[in-house]
């Protein structure tokens, strides 16, 4: 039996060390969350790829860690890996990596000055991925782990999460950075038209004929 190596149980894995590590050392959590202000007048760009690997709490760690393994081995294996045999996990890992990263630059234009905000944890890849997914499966049934009963089509789930995290960033104060969330989901959508640019045909089609 031959064991296929998966680049988001690695994500994965990676993830859940670092944010138990982190949490054990206040010290490590402070130095690798994203602060604007310290990436723009320290030059810690480090932390735009740390800071998507730890967790303020194991709740945050859980949700982001079951939404990148169920979506990331379907990208990787069926999607990636299927369309360019030998150059999926490759392909993955700049859709996840790269999705951290530019998730974290509207947060780092609007925060740069400000020396109070922190913001962390993987939402901004997780977001690129899951997105990804829906622009390829389009018809898949997608709802809420703590809803489960209640599932709507990936295109409409998606639909309603963009316009959910648009309305919340600019409502604010619920300390969730749904700006990150946002921009990582539009990465992924992009990312996926510049790898395979029939999937735009592709999701229309499954739209158009499939039925909600």
């Amino acid at each position: 039996m031959s064991i296929t190596f998966s680049l988001t149980l690695v994500f994965v894995i990676i993830t859940v060390l670092a944010s138990l590590y982190a949490w054990q050392r206040p010290d490590i959590m402070e130095k690798w969350m994203m602060n604007p202000y310290r990436v723009a007048h320290r030059k810690e760009y480090s932390r735009f790829i740390t800071s998507g690997f730890i967790h303020q709490d194991g709740m945050h760690l859980l949700f982001n860690m079951i939404a990148l393994f169920s979506f990331g081995v379907q990208m990787e294996e069926k999607v990636f890996s299927v369309l360019y045999p030998g150059a999926g996990l490759t392909l993955f890992g700049i859709l996840y990596i790269v999705g951290i990263i530019v998730s974290d630059i509207p947060t780092y234009l609007k925060y740069k000055n400000y020396s109070y905000y922190n913001s962390l944890g993987a939402s901004g890849g997780v977001s690129a991925v899951v997105f990804a997914f829906i622009l390829f499966n389009p018809q898949a049934k997608l709802g809420l782990m703590f809803i489960p009963f209640l599932k709507l089509p990936a295109f409409l789930f998606g639909a309603l999460y963009m316009f959910y995290s648009i309305y919340m960033s600019k409502r604010g104060g619920d300390n969730i950075n749904h700006d990150a969330h946002l921009w990582g989901a539009l990465f992924g959508i992009v990312f996926s038209v510049i790898v395979y640019p029939p999937v735009v045909n592709l999701f229309m089609s499954q739209i158009l004929g499939g039925s909600i």
